[in-house]
């Protein structure tokens, strides 16, 4: 039988069947090993596999013993194992990236990585702008110049309130017939989005955590929700931190769009974009095509430094 796997909560995965859509809680026959990729988690919300039902065992029990080949995926560092990578979710149309900008503030630093692992597998970004309720004028403004350079790099951006119900009707739009990734830092809102989009849900929401700020997680698990039939969306764990993975340094510039556009016309061919001579993408930094934040996040990337900051 074939299905997707919705659910995976290390040892045991939960798998949708394509034919009768009913779940069935399955593990994984033997080890499987991506090529040239060491990753924590061999499987991934999302990924299609193939798998047989326990004769043995408990009915609605079965064994994966196939995953189907990946069209693309978000991965990031594992926080448990440093030389690992953990696949976050796999065969998605789109990624919605949560951004607060208060209460917990999202750094640029973590906005751009997430759109750079985005951006290297091809799958289009939106950033929802959340908790816009509680947003005092000067943040608004703030707002505003965040949303029209990330407008002008090409991704779209919406401002969204779970309390207030703005902007949960264009979400509601953007997901329709598609499976989407909704990411973001703990604390900025997913559950709360969630609840709003899919009534039905009964999802935990996240008490702000006075003491950091940063949330406290609510999601420990990945998670395939279906909002209707033909309509699914990934809930991930918050995510603290997103390291670059299997990404050369050589290509980084590759992931920005608006330094992708430039990048024919530095005087050296191998151009890091740091302090070289002749370099069309800090002439670009210079004349304001580039945002300063964004050529940051890429000194930073390049720099491997961490991004929780």
């Amino acid at each position: 039988m074939t299905g997707t796997v919705v659910k995976s909560t290390g040892s045991w995965y939960v798998v949708r069947d394509h034919a009768t859509l009913q779940l069935h809680r399955c593990r994984l026959r033997g080890r499987f090993k991506h090529k040239g990729l060491k990753v924590s988690n061999p499987l991934a919300v999302g990924d299609v596999v193939r798998f047989d039902t326990d004769l043995d065992g408990d009915a609605g029990t079965g064994v994966i013993d196939h995953i189907e080949p990946r069209r693309n995926y978000i991965i990031r560092r594992s926080v448990h194992k440093t030389e690992h990578a953990h696949i976050v979710a796999a065969n998605i149309d789109q990624a919605l990236l949560v951004v607060t900008l208060a209460s917990p503030a999202t750094s640029f630093g973590f906005i751009d990585r997430f759109l750079v692992t985005a951006e290297a597998y091809q799958i289009p970004a939106t950033l929802v702008f959340n908790k816009v309720d509680i947003y005092e004028e000067e943040l608004l403004d703030y707002l505003g110049q965040i949303e029209n350079m990330y407008q002008r790099t090409g991704y779209p951006t919406l401002r969204s309130s779970a309390h207030s119900g703005e902007g949960v009707a264009q979400i509601a739009a953007l997901l329709e017939g598609k499976t989407t990734l909704l990411s973001g830092h703990s604390g900025v809102g997913k559950s709360t989005l969630i609840n709003a989009l899919v009534p039905d849900l009964d999802l935990k929401t996240a008490e702000i955590s006075e003491y950091s700020d940063k949330g406290k997680h609510t999601t420990t698990f990945a998670e395939m929700l279906e909002v209707r039939p033909g309509t699914y969306l990934i809930d991930t764990p918050g995510i603290k931190e997103l390291g670059l993975v299997d990404m050369k340094k050589t290509e980084l510039a590759h992931y920005f769009p608006e330094m992708r556009a430039l990048l024919g016309q530095c005087r050296y061919h191998n151009c890091r974009h740091v302090e070289e001579p002749g370099c069309a993408v800090r002439e670009g930094v210079k004349k304001g095509r580039i945002a300063l934040p964004r050529y940051d996040s890429y000194l930073s990337m390049l720099a491997d430094e961490d991004n929780r900051h």
